[in-house]
């Protein structure tokens, strides 16, 4: 291939932790989420049956590049990741409907080895508190989500019945799932070296197919994989993948389009660093688990 080509990737690519909204008059009421980031989350569920993949076809893999086979590099890299033991996470999902852009931020821990992990997402514009989102097998665990939820309580829903396995339903993907769902990749490029934060690292660009991913994800990621390949009308998702000279994903991106009522554009990305710090997720005791039934926008009752 041509000569490499090194590009500066600053942490300003990934939409940073929004601020927080002009602090209410006294007396005022609390201020609520944003209407429009909720009924854009409420959407993304909606169009989840209806959904199809924001990709276009991509060249073959490149003939010479310093990280080995492109394809097996990128497939690869959920491996890498779970031989980290533990990471930080931040996460960045950018939806567009119409004129309306909204960008949901988090950022928490994740141990890879106990495949658990913590994010704290925050609603664009808004002073309440971060939803709090707890990440097992299998499963998702919510607190200050709202929707009549007493705010003690956890919300926890079972992944693999959402229609999109949560890629974008709940506001983040989680750094496991994204890295598992490039188990499905194929017709990846190698772009060139770039720089993620201070790190080297080893571009790639390509498309996933979901099918494939569930069939060979780890046990973590392989139900909701599985759902969201039955959800979507199309298997194949966009992504462009960032690996570290150890193979594990610093950045990882997904493109989705939801077709719905009103569609929507949904950019998901992902940065891990600071590998092997604490990352201890402790899962609500029964009693902290909210017992009602809730719906919104399209997903299950909570169990």
């Amino acid at each position: 291939m041509a000569a490499e080509q090194r590009r500066t990737v600053g942490t300003g690519t990934t939409p940073a932790r929004p601020g927080t909204a002009p602090k209410a008059r006294p007396g005022a009421a609390p201020a609520a989420r944003p209407a429009v980031a909720l009924a854009l989350l409420g959407a993304l569920a909606a169009a989840a049956l209806s959904a199809t993949a924001g990709c276009s076809e991509r060249g073959a893999a490149a003939d010479e590049h310093p990280g080995g086979d492109p394809l097996t590099a990128v497939q690869r890299a959920a491996d890498a990741l779970a031989g980290a033991g533990s990471s930080r996470a931040r996460t960045a999902m950018e939806m567009i409907s119409g004129g309306t852009r909204v960008t949901v931020s988090g950022d928490g821990a994740f141990d890879y080895a106990g495949r658990r992990g913590l994010l704290r997402v925050v609603m664009p514009q808004t002073e309440e508190e971060p939803i709090t989102e707890l990440y097992a097998v299998g499963e998702l665990y919510m607190k200050n989500r709202g929707a009549g939820v007493p705010a003690d309580k956890w919300l926890r829903l079972d992944t693999t019945r959402l229609s999109d396995g949560n890629l974008v339903t709940n506001g983040a993907t989680d750094p496991l799932t994204a890295a598992e769902l490039l188990r499905g990749a194929s017709e990846v490029r190698y772009v060139g070296e770039e720089r993620v934060g201070d790190s080297v690292v080893r571009h790639y660009e390509g498309t996933a197919d979901l099918g494939r991913a569930a069939r060979a994800a780890s046990p973590y990621a392989r139900g909701a994989l599985a759902a969201a390949a039955e959800g979507f009308v199309q298997d194949a998702v966009a992504f462009d993948a960032y690996l570290d000279e150890d193979g594990r994903p610093r950045r990882v991106r997904h493109e989705f389009a939801l077709s719905g009522d009103s569609p929507v554009r949904v950019a998901s990305t992902v940065e891990t660093y600071d590998f092997g710090a604490p990352a201890e997720v402790a899962l609500p005791a029964d009693r902290d688990i909210y017992a009602g039934t809730v719906r919104q926008g399209g997903q299950q009752p909570a169990s």
